[in-house]
Order: structure tokens, then sequence, then C-alpha cells
């Protein structure tokens, strides 16, 4: 290591609760070494797509990690060049041997990309994006590879991510991570706090005794048409069964999401319920049983994390690039293909007939989760920037 190595990282919003236990794992650690100094620099307080969940937060885990707020406003209203003037002033202040960039597509972000080629600084770029995210054209593809050329090192949320950097030109032992993480600690305690009044719970929300659960934004990637109309369809061949599904978030698709679980006669078995913290999420998967991520499109789903680490089930689209990394089929859930609905109708007919283990899939659902804590994701991170440093 360098006598004094210094690393910056450039990080978009800071109501991200699940990159704040990392950095807050990583500072943990590099306190632990006087000969390193890591600093985040955070551009934006939150997205305005995310505004539903950014309610009174004072109840929230509190992170103390080195950091500076660069704008107190959402991302999308703070100007390139204001974004573009103040980074650059900040890396230029602070003088980092690495800096790491949330990604690509920020102009701002690859001006500091352009300033720590001419100075020497080792950049490390992460990666979310995956082959199948969204259609490729020739021109973009082209781009990012000369992007990628210029950085040093690569952390990818997941293995889908790290195949598609090498699809990229990008030389395997430039990968330094293949993990995501949530805060582990902080949802399991409060899941355990809530599962012990699950019934209390379900009676005063008006649930049946066996839930499904959905968490995320009602927006059309998430496919959720899809999950009510297998869920009606399931309910069909067993209508007596006592399962029901909670929907647990807002945005543009609500109302049309409410009038499909009315057409399909799902008023008493689907519950709508608006978007809560993260850190009260658990409290709902402690009246459900089984996650499901039905998406068409997702570059990973940390909600699947949330899930595991509470010690759930899980039914996700193989479209989410968590599942190669995270789901085991029939250990402890299933993936399916979403082209093919037939397939989440008997998945979830799996589970409410009882041929599924739910208990078993739920214990093999923490061991899967357990080494994608923020601990072992810092530990990573620090192994990557020391060997950066050193080259």
């Amino acid at each position: 290591m360098l006598s004094l190595m210094k690393v910056l990282l450039v990080h978009n919003i800071l109501w991200s609760h699940y990159k704040a236990a990392v950095f807050q794992a990583l500072d943990r650690l590099a306190k632990g070494h006087p000969e390193m100094v890591v600093h985040v620099l955070q551009i934006g307080r939150n997205e305005r797509s995310r505004a539903d969940w950014e309610r009174d937060d004072t109840n929230a885990p509190i992170y103390t990690y080195s950091y500076e707020l660069l704008f107190d406003r959402f991302v999308e209203d703070i100007p390139l060049r204001a974004r573009a003037t103040t980074l650059l002033s900040r890396m230029r202040r602070f003088r980092p041997d690495v800096l790491c960039l949330t990604g690509y597509y920020d102009p701002a972000q690859l001006l500091l990309l352009a300033y720590a080629r001419l100075t020497g600084v080792r950049v490390v770029m992460q990666m979310e994006s995956t082959a199948a995210d969204q259609t490729r054209s020739r021109a973009k593809e082209w781009l990012k590879r000369t992007i990628l050329k210029q950085c040093a090192g690569f952390f990818c949320f997941g293995s889908p991510q790290a195949n598609y950097l090498m699809q990229l030109g990008v030389a395997p032992d430039r990968i330094l991570l293949q993990k995501s993480a949530v805060d582990n600690q902080a949802l399991e305690d409060a899941y355990k706090r809530a599962v012990t009044s699950r019934e209390l719970a379900q009676q005063q929300q008006g649930l049946p005794r066996q839930n499904f659960i959905f968490v995320g934004r009602l927006i059309e990637p998430k496919n959720l048409p899809q999950l009510l109309v297998c869920f009606a369809n399931a309910l069909e061949q067993i209508p007596n069964a006592d399962w029901g599904l909670i929907v647990l978030g807002s945005g543009p698709q609500e109302a049309d999401l409410a009038r499909l679980a009315r057409k399909l006669a799902l008023d008493d078995r689907v519950f709508f319920r608006p978007a809560t913290h993260w850190y009260r999420v658990p409290e709902w998967l402690a009246m459900a049983d089984v996650l499901v991520l039905p998406s068409s499109s997702e570059p990973w789903g940390l909600v699947v994390n949330e899930a595991m680490v509470c010690g759930m089930p899980v039914l996700v689209s193989d479209r989410c690039g968590c599942v190669p990394d995270l789901v085991r089929d029939g250990q402890n859930g299933y993936s399916y293909d979403p082209t093919q609905p037939q397939q989440l109708t008997n998945r979830l007919l799996d589970f409410m007939t009882g041929r599924a283990d739910q208990a078993a899939m739920g214990q093999r659902s923490r061991e899967l989760i357990a080494p994608y804590a923020p601990e072992a994701v810092a530990e990573e991170m620090l192994r990557g920037f020391d060997q950066l440093a050193n080259e």
C-alpha cells in the first residue's frame, strides 16, 4: 500500500441506503488503516422518481461515513455545468490516488474520468448494466468500449454485469468486485422484531393467513399486470386457498393496476399499500411468505437481497440481474421466464398447494445471502483500491 492512499468515490444520491451501508463498512475498514483516506461525494439528495419513498426519516439508521452532499436537491434538478464544475473542483482539492465513478452515462463524471487520465489517477468504474437490460446499438456499444478502456478496474453488482463487461472487451482480471449488498443487519433486526406480531399485524391489515408480496415502484418494467393475471389464474384452480398478494409501492401504474385487480375479481385478494421507507419494509415482509419480483427488465433487484436476509423464499423473473447469483431453483425459490406467464402461474401454485417447502427455502435464502453483506463487499472494494494504487 502507498504511504498514504486517498480514495474518492462519486455517487449520485445520498438517499441510497444500500450504498450507504457499504460506504459505512468501507469507512470502518479504512479507519483501521491510518495510511488510507476514503471520502464520498454525494451529488444530490435523491431522485425525483423516488420522492414518495423520502418521507420522515427520523427513525432511519444513521450512517456516519465521510461524505459531502454537493447539492441538497433532486439529482435531476442539478444543471450539468454546476455538477461538472463542482465535482472537478472537489476532485482537484482532494487529489485522490484512486477515483471511483458511478457509471459511464453522466457527462460530468466522464469529465472527471478525462481529468484523472491526464493526472495519472487510477479510475474504478461501477457497473450495474447487463446485456439484457435494453436494445443495444453499435454506436452506443462502441462508445462504451471507448470509455471503459480508460478505466483501470470495475466494481459490478454481480456476474451478469461482469459478463457484459467482458463482452465489451474488459479483461477478467480488471473486474475487482462482483457483489451487491443491502444493510443486512438492520433489515434482519427489523424483521425479527416485526415477525413476533405477524398474526396481529395481518389482522389489522385485513390480510389472509399467507401472502405473496411485491415491493417496488409501480412502473411498466416491473411487469405487475402479468403478476395479477397469473395470481388470478392460480386462484381459479384453488379458489379456497387462503393466499393474498401484497403490492407495496407507489408509481404511475397504481390506478391501472387497481382497475385490473377489480376486473379480475381480486378485490379481496390483492392489497395495495403505499411505498414506505426501506427500514420499514421488513414489517411488511413479516406479514408475507414469498417475495415475487416479476420484472421484464431489472439490472439487479435489491429487494431480493432484502427478502433473503429476512429468510424468505423468492420467486424472480430471469430478466432480473440477481438471478444467476442469488436464486437457486428449488432451493431458495424459483426463477421463471416472463415471456412464458404459465411458468409464473405454476410457481405460484407450487407455494399455494404446499409443494414448495417454504421453511427449507427460507433457510437456504439466509445461507446464500450471507456473503453479500456490506462488510464483505467493502473488504473486496478495499482490496481493489489497494491493488490499483500499487500497480
